[in-house]
This record gives C-alpha cells, sequence and structure tokens, in this order.
C-alpha cells in the first residue's frame, strides 16, 4: 500500500529544494516531534548516490538510522528513492502560494498505516516550518 503526504510551503522552489537536500538544513526539520531530532545526515544528491539520517530521541533512549539510494532525480520537481524493500517519490509543484511538497512512499507493516502517515505528516510540517522560517 501507499501512503501520501503533503504540505504547502510559501517559499521560492529554489529555496524549498535546497533545504530538502541540504544535510544542514536536514538535521533542522528532520523530526516527527519535539522530543526526537537528527543528529546528522548525509547527501550524494545523484542517482546511485545514497542518503542517511541518524533519527533519535532526545533523551538518549532510542536512535535509529534512515537510509537509502536515489533512483530518480530532476532538480527542483522530483526525488525518488529506495529504502529497504520500499520506495518512496517527493514531487515539488511550483503553485501561484507557494511549492506544493508531495511524499508518496511503501508502507510497512511494523507500524498501523495512520501511525505512518501521521509521523510522515508531521516531518513534512516541520519541513514546512523550516523552510518559510529562512527568510
Amino acid at each position: 500500500m501507499k501512503i501520501t503526504v503533503e504540505t504547502n510551503v510559501h517559499a521560492p522552489i529554489e529555496r524549498v529544494w535546497q533545504a530538502y537536500t541540504t544535510p544542514e538544513d536536514i538535521v533542522q526539520w528532520n523530526a516527527a516531534s519535539d522530543d526526537w531530532h537528527t543528529t546528522k545526515s548525509s547527501v550524494d544528491l545523484r542517482v546511485g548516490g545514497g542518503f542517511s539520517s541518524r533519527m533519535e530521541a532526545k533523551d538518549g533512549s532510542f536512535g535509529f538510522d534512515f537510509a537509502g539510494i536515489y533512483t530518480n532525480i530532476v532538480p527542483n520537481r522530483l526525488i525518488e528513492y529506495s529504502f529497504e524493500d520500499r520506495t518512496a517519490t517527493v514531487e515539488f509543484t511550483e503553485k501561484p502560494e507557494g511549492v506544493s511538497v508531495r511524499v508518496t512512499f511503501d508502507a510497512e507493516s511494523t507500524h498501523s498505516n495512520e501511525q505512518q502517515q501521521a509521523g510522515w505528516q508531521a516531518i513534512l510540517n516541520n519541513f514546512a516550518r523550516h523552510v518559510e522560517s529562512l527568510r
């Protein structure tokens, strides 16, 4: 099953793209709640290149790595990647009010679809807030 989350970011496409693909930005927004954070991130933004982020509970009780390989990149428009045995697509669409960012990903079986959608949506909402704060 595929799950989709989406947000609108009130910023130019170039700023949105850079914040989504730059490790220094990713560590600022990549968390689903205030008690989590991303401690490190790496990005090799090319087809066949890899990415990884270390996500940890701020109290140190738990952490995990999120990593994958880019399979398709169209600058300022599209990122496709594989992670574990799943795939995801990130679409950037310019609109009069900003940039729509839509992420569609394969669901996993450990957590409910509702939990997965809520977590990925929370991260995407943090992303929008981060980009809009860069003005």
